[in-house]
Formats: structure tokens, C-alpha cells, sequence
């Protein structure tokens, strides 16, 4: 009797040493569980506010670039034009861009290099210039699409005289290929363009009026010989 009721003793101590085994084994699995949750709760948390915070600081400076744009006949600010180069100036004064004037059509503002700007990125509508004068300044990007069809633009501050306003538009008005408006953020009171080119004249009687309209009214530096100058944005 001795010997068995050792035996059954032996066996249940055993049984109990196993379970208490079994239980460590069950607390070292949910202590990971635990710690390894705990992490991926942790990290998830630095990702997601590392997210939001750029998406904030991104959300800024869009709005900071958006609030450079201007009108007064020029891009004061907005998206870049794709041009790389500078003005070379000619003996008879003529500018002439020296280098990249890229022609993508886009329907922000645009920030050009030069003012009035003689190329670049542009609206996909164009400034109708069938001999068009207007009397209010004209969106940039309308006008540079216009150049792209060959047009000449002539431009005026409110320093040009009135004679002198008088005289370009009549010009204007019966040549085809041309339009001609008031634009403040230039560096001459009379300033000519097509794309690429660009001169300032002293007066509607200077002589380089009539060189530039000969020599670019769809000249040879259009983008885009026989486009249409007529049905665009007015």
C-alpha cells in the first residue's frame, strides 16, 4: 500500500510540474504578444503623424505659392514656365532668347523670366490676334499661346503717350497676326514681342516698328506656322 500511494504521489507532483510548465510557456507567449503589439501600435502611430505633418507643411507651401500669383498683365508668381537661357541683344535692339522656351500647355499661372514673357509654358487657349486691341490687360498665358501662332504683341504702360497708343493700334488693327494691349510691368513705355523676340522703340514712328512686324508677323520663328489667330480667349 505504501509503494502505490508513493507512486500516485510521484505521478500527480509530476502532472502538476507539467502544468505549471505549460502555464510559464503561455505567459512567456502572451508577454511577446504583448510587447510585439504594443510596437506596431507605437510605430504605426510616428508613421502616421510623420504623414500628417508633411501633408501639412505640403499643404502650405501650395497655399504660400498660390498667394504670390498675380494679374496686372503678368504672372507675379504660379508654376515655372520650362525656360532655361537669357536675352542676347541684336545691334539694332532686338532681344532674342537664347536658349529653351518650352510649349507645354498648362491651366495655371505662370511665372515667367521676362516681362512682357516671349515664350514658355502657356493656357491651352490662345489671345485671339486677328489685328485685336484691347484696352485691358491680357492673361500671359493666353498671350504667349498666341506668339506660339506667330503673332506680334504690342505692349504699353501708362507713360506711352496717347499719340503714340493711337498710332501702334491702327497698325494693329489691319495686320493680321497681331494684338496689342496695355501692360504695366515692363521696362520701356513701347515694347514689341513675338516668341523669342523682344524690342522697346522709342515711338510709334521708330523705324524698328516696321522692321519687327515685317520680320516676325509669322516669321520664321513661330512654332507653329498657319495655327489660328482668330475664335480664342478674349
Amino acid at each position: 500500500m505504501g509503494s502505490a500511494k508513493n507512486s500516485s504521489s510521484a505521478a500527480r507532483k509530476a502532472r502538476i510540474d507539467e502544468m505549471r510548465r505549460a502555464e510559464r510557456a503561455r505567459e512567456r507567449r502572451n508577454r511577446a504578444l504583448t510587447i510585439g503589439a504594443s510596437v506596431v501600435v507605437v510605430t504605426g502611430l510616428v508613421v502616421g503623424g510623420v504623414v500628417l505633418v508633411n501633408s501639412q507643411s505640403d499643404k502650405k507651401s501650395l497655399t504660400a505659392s498660390d498667394s504670390k500669383s498675380g494679374s496686372d498683365g503678368g504672372s507675379k508668381g504660379g508654376g515655372p514656365a520650362g525656360d532655361s537661357g537669357h536675352f542676347t541683344t541684336g545691334k539694332d535692339g532686338v532681344q532674342t532668347w537664347s536658349g529653351t522656351l518650352s510649349r507645354t500647355h498648362v491651366t495655371t499661372r505662370v511665372s515667367y523670366p521676362m516681362h512682357p514673357p516671349v515664350g514658355g509654358n502657356h493656357n491651352p487657349v490662345w489671345a485671339t490676334c486677328d489685328g485685336t486691341v484691347y484696352t485691358k490687360p491680357l492673361q500671359d498665358e493666353n498671350a504667349v499661346h498666341s506668339l506660339e501662332h506667330g503673332a506680334v504683341w504690342v505692349t504699353y504702360t501708362s507713360k506711352a503717350s496717347k499719340a503714340d497708343v493711337d498710332l501702334l493700334a491702327a497698325k494693329v488693327k489691319k495686320t493680321p497676326y497681331s494684338m496689342m494691349s496695355p501692360y504695366e510691368n515692363q521696362a520701356a513705355p513701347l515694347m514689341l514681342s513675338a516668341w523669342g523676340r523682344q524690342v522697346a522703340v522709342k515711338s510709334a514712328s521708330d523705324p524698328e516698328v516696321d522692321k519687327f512686324f515685317t520680320a516676325y508677323v509669322e516669321g520664321p520663328q513661330t512654332p507653329e506656322p498657319g495655327a489660328a489667330c482668330t475664335s480664342g480667349a478674349m
